[in-house]
């Protein structure tokens, strides 16, 4: 299941981070790569205990927080700190899968990636290539995201950012452990989710709405893994 969140930062906010990634001090993106995944990227990153890395990150977790789109499609348990990458002149990261599990910072506990999420910071026209390319049972999804803008994606997807060969792309990225560990379970609680949000905006008062949201919360508790 891919879900694309429009403007999931406004666009003051947006502004902010974008004048602040220009002056940022980007390092090689290799240095958190795995054994196998450091020889297909190349791109930067902001260090991890960078203080830009970690007050824009926050306020990506609060607006994530604050979004119903976001909460209905991921139902997240653990959202792991959003981490800043830039591919330019030639950047790429070929085909590969995400880490299972990972640690989370300051945390005693390790989180299984279940979701993994871009936050798409620079407009299309602004870089040629770059494009989040992600293999499903349809094929191969392209996904090019105004800035602002973001998608989520099952963790399990192999997936790769085509070379950028024209300007920068600059994206957030970061993974998710949801209450439901399957992705087709997820996809039929937010299907399930948006349809009752239709109806009680239909016909308000029905109440088989109500009867819809028990069996949505039944599921929910049957597939949830807490």
């Amino acid at each position: 299941m891919l879900v694309h969140i429009p403007d999931l930062i406004d666009a003051a906010t947006l502004a902010g981070f974008r004048r602040d990634l220009a002056a940022a001090s980007w390092v090689d993106g290799r240095g958190t790569a795995g054994h196998l995944a450091v020889h297909a990227k190349l791109n930067q990153q902001l260090a991890a205990d960078d203080p830009l890395a970690k007050r824009l990150g926050d306020i990506v977790l609060q607006a994530l927080s604050g979004n119903r789109l976001f909460m209905a499609a991921a139902l997240p348990l653990r959202v792991l700190p959003p981490k800043f990458n830039r591919y330019a002149d030639g950047g790429t990261y070929g085909f590969h899968v995400d880490g299972a599990v990972m640690n989370a910072p300051g945390l005693p506990q390790r989180v299984r990636t279940d979701l993994s999420a871009t936050l798409f910071l620079s407009d299309p026209d602004e870089y040629e290539g770059g494009e989040l390319v992600i293999q499903d049972v349809f094929g191969d999804r392209r996904v090019k995201l105004p800035a602002g803008h973001l998608v989520l994606y099952p963790g399990t997807s192999v997936h790769q950012v085509t070379p950028v060969t024209r300007g920068a792309r600059v994206a957030a990225f970061f993974w998710i452990q949801s209450l439901v560990r399957e992705d087709a379970q997820r996809a039929l609680l937010l299907e399930l989710d948006l349809a009752i949000q239709k109806l009680a905006l239909d016909v308000p008062g029905n109440p088989e709405i109500a009867r819809l949201t028990g069996v949505y919360h039944n599921l929910l508790r049957r597939w949830s893994d807490t």
